[in-house]
């Protein structure tokens, strides 16, 4: 796991210099299909990392785990993360993944194995949730100009 620690520790070292120096006029500029802007982006990347926070805990404290899925538009919506300032988003986002780096480097080996289950998807492991995680992350960072 220290590996896919690193590799989401340098993911934030290289995004994060990148995500400052878009402008807040720029953030709020649409730049996916459907019209998500970098700050909403940005907004479900933040939710991303508290939501697996939770499950990469709870999974290894409990040893098996079980979440509701999860209303990515819903979420962007009703917390507006259009309307927050820019700067604050990425400092979140950064620090956050900064620790989510540091919780996956700690999580114990025995419990990688830990079955998790979100919504109605079949079970998969602590390990790869923290992968998928990780893969996730950079998809989206490159989708706003972000690319590690």
């Amino acid at each position: 796991m220290k590996e896919l620690s690193e590799k989401l520790l340098r993911a934030v070292e290289i995004a994060e210099p990148t995500l400052r120096n878009v402008s807040e006029a720029e953030s709020n500029i649409p730049v996916l299909k459907g019209g998500w802007s970098r700050k909403q982006v940005i907004g479900h990347l933040i939710d991303s990392a508290s939501n697996n926070h939770q499950r990469f805990v709870r999974a290894a404290l409990q040893g098996s785990v079980e979440f509701p899925g999860y209303d990515q538009d819903g979420s962007v919506s009703v917390q507006d993360v259009q309307s927050a300032r820019w700067p604050l988003l990425v400092a979140l986002w950064a620090n956050y993944n900064l620790y989510l780096s540091h919780v996956i480097a700690h999580i114990p080996t025995p419990k990688l194995e830990a079955p998790c289950r979100i919504g109605e998807n079949q079970p998969v492991t602590l390990m790869f949730l923290a992968e998928d995680y990780v893969t996730h992350l950079l998809h989206h960072l490159s989708q706003i100009g972000a690319s590690v």
